[in-house]
Parts: structure tokens; sequence; C-alpha cells
């Protein structure tokens, strides 16, 4: 506690702010709606700034798909990634990879976009459209948000199929294809990255794929990601790849915080809502199904926190780590919003100063696309 004080003192936060208990929207996802979205990647040689961009903001833009709301229903977000034009990928389609499919896993989200690699190759957009299209499972629900993200700087009328009958399809199946060109605006024109996102029904940006993000550090930072810290502690393994799995969060906090402690607190908050789950690893996160009983998993499938407990025992000890994490990600997602308020008045000042760059531009296009449909964001 007197260290939680004395951080609160150096942040500049007032204390009665840092420890209050808001009301909190950490309700479970629902079904009834669903975000889905698709980012793929050119990895050929030169797109190195283009992988550090997306590494810096993808929990900013995970935080964008999560803040949104449908008629007051949270809804599941799903990501998916691929990658294109790296001759890494030997007997490849079109020199393509699904890196992942669709999925709600978060943290294996961001464990292959770490992965992936770069190296010189052959970049067909249409092909890799084609695959996403093909291969991952599109809601066919109208009110459900649908996203392609592509991402790179060669031609995009190069390989064996035509982005133009691609493009289209998506569109007439409600999904946007948004293209991102890694050049000049009058070079993505040229190249047909514009007439791409024109027929896909979605949008075009062009950045400089080269320049280094601008993080805006604020003052709530360090003690979001204090928080953080204890909240991993309120995670219980289970299963034989229960240890892994929570190694693998770790991994993903370090993955964040050497991108910049702001890229951390990102995820922090991510951490703090309803869509980030891990109940096929952690048992606070699998209690809440109805259909899990802890009686159910074998002694050695157990941390050496419950091993040995009666079923009384076990449950109490779940019960409390599940309280700890309540109130740990009710201070997060407080925190959270101070944050943000800070980083929109930030932004004011700089005015134009703040150039765009991958996630600016997903984060755009979710802001127009999501509105479009009927989606609100929550504040």
């Amino acid at each position: 506690m007197r260290k939680l004080i004395a951080l609160l003192f150096i942040a500049g936060i007032s204390i009665p702010s840092a420890f209050s208990q808001p009301e909190t929207n950490n309700q479970p996802p629902t079904n009834e709606r669903k975000i889905q979205m698709a980012i793929l990647f050119d990895a050929s040689g030169s797109m190195n700034g283009l992988l550090s961009q997306a590494k810096a903001r993808m929990w900013s833009i995970v935080n964008e798909l999560t803040a949104l709301r449908y008629e007051d229903v949270v809804p599941t977000v799903e990501i998916a990634l691929y990658s294109y034009g790296y001759d890494g990928h030997p007997g490849s389609e079109y020199f393509t990879k699904q890196l992942v499919p669709l999925t709600t896993d978060l943290d294996l989200i961001s464990e292959k976009l770490f992965s992936i690699t770069t190296n010189g190759g052959s970049e067909y957009c249409g092909g890799v459209i084609k695959k996403s299209l093909d291969d991952l499972a599109w809601s066919t629900e109208k009110l459900d948000l649908k996203m392609i993200y592509i991402a790179g700087n060669e031609p995009f009328n190069q390989g064996p199929i035509d982005y133009k009958t691609v493009c289209k399809s998506a569109c007439e199946r409600e999904i946007f294809i948004n293209t991102i060109h890694c050049g000049p605006y009058e070079v993505g024109v040229k190249h047909f990255w514009f007439d791409g996102a024109q027929i896909g029904c979605g949008d075009y940006f062009h950045i400089d794929a080269d320049k280094s993000i601008q993080h805006i550090t604020t003052p709530y930072d360090s003690l979001i990601n204090v928080y953080n810290d204890s909240l991993n502690t309120t995670y219980i393994e289970y299963g034989s790849d229960g240890k892994m799995l929570k190694e693998r969060q770790a991994k993903q906090d370090v993955n964040a915080q050497i991108m910049s402690p702001s890229s951390k607190a990102e995820r922090s908050i991510a951490k703090s809502k309803a869509n980030y789950t891990n109940t096929s690893w952690d048992i606070v996160d699998a209690e809440k199904d109805e259909d899990f009983k802890i009686e159910d998993i074998k002694e050695e499938q157990l941390p050496e926190i419950l091993k040995g407990k009666t079923t009384e025992e076990k449950k109490k000890i779940i019960g409390e780590k599940s309280a700890e994490r309540d109130e740990y990600q009710k201070k997060i997602a407080q925190l959270g919003k101070d944050r943000l308020l800070f980083i929109e008045e930030e932004k004011t000042k700089l005015g134009d100063e703040g150039a765009s760059d991958f996630g600016t531009s997903v984060s755009e296009s979710i802001e127009k696309k999501s509105t479009k449909i009927g989606y609100k964001k929550q504040k």
C-alpha cells in the first residue's frame, strides 16, 4: 500500500481518484455480435518498419475494438493474421502464410505478430486477400463488423489473382477491404492501392513505414503497469499447457514493454476488459463457465496452490483470486479513462504533428466503419 501511495504522489495522481471503485462494464462478452478483423502484412525485406509500427500499436488497436458496443452489447472480438510476400513460405500458395485464424486469444495474436520475420519475395495482394476470404470463418450476420487490413509497398495488382475480383467479392459479403500503402499518397493511387479500397468498400491510407512511433507518455502509465503486475498474480494455471501459456502471457507483457511503457500500459488496459479471457488455461476465467467443475481437474494438472486441497478449499482460493482480479481491473480501467483524456488533450496541443502510422490508420478506419453500421464507442 505504501509503495502504491508513493507512486501516486510521484505520478501526480490524487489518491481518491486512483483508489475509487468505479462502475465497470467488464461483463462477459456475448456471441450476439462479433467484430472480426484480418490483418495481412507484407513481410518482404523492406517492411521491418511496418511491423515495428504494428507491434507498437497492437494493444491500442485492441482497445479501440473492445471499446465498441452495439446497443449496449459487448461484441466478441476475433482477429486473424497473415503474412505475404515472404520467400520463406516454401510451397505456399501466393507466397502467403496464415499465422493465426480468427481467434479471441489476444496473447496468441501478440506472440505471432512478434514472431514475423521479413525476407525478399513476391507480394501478391490479390492472392493473400483471396486466401483470407476463403480460409477464415467469416460471419454472415449483417450487423457484425468485418474488416480486412492489407499493408505493403509494391503494386497492388501483382500476381495471378485479380485484385478487383476478390475485393468486389469481399464487398458483396460486407467485408471491408482497407488498404495501407507504405509510401507516398500518389504512388499508392498509381499502384492501385486506392482502387483496391474503393472496390472493396473500404478506406485507403498511406503511411511512412520507417517513421518512428510518436508515443504520448502519461502520468498514469507507471501505476497502470504496477497494477498489471498485481493482476498477473490472480491467474491460476491448469491443464497440461497451463504453465506454458501463463509464461506466454508474461512474455507478451515483456514484448509490449520493449516497444514502450505506453504500449505496455495499452496492453494492461486491454487485460482489464471483458474480451481478454484465458478460459483454456486459467481457472479463474474457466470457473465462470457453468459447465466447468474444478473437481474434474486431475491433481497433476493443478498448480501447487491448489494441490492437496478439498473442493471447498479450492473454490475459496479461486473466489479470492477472482475478487482480487476484479479490483485490479477496476483500478486499471479507471486510470485508463484518465489516461485517455490526458492523451486527447495532448493530441489537441500537437495539432497536425501527430503523423499517421499503421495504428492510427487502423483506428481511424475502425471508427468510421463501426459507426456506419450502428456501433458506438464506450467512453
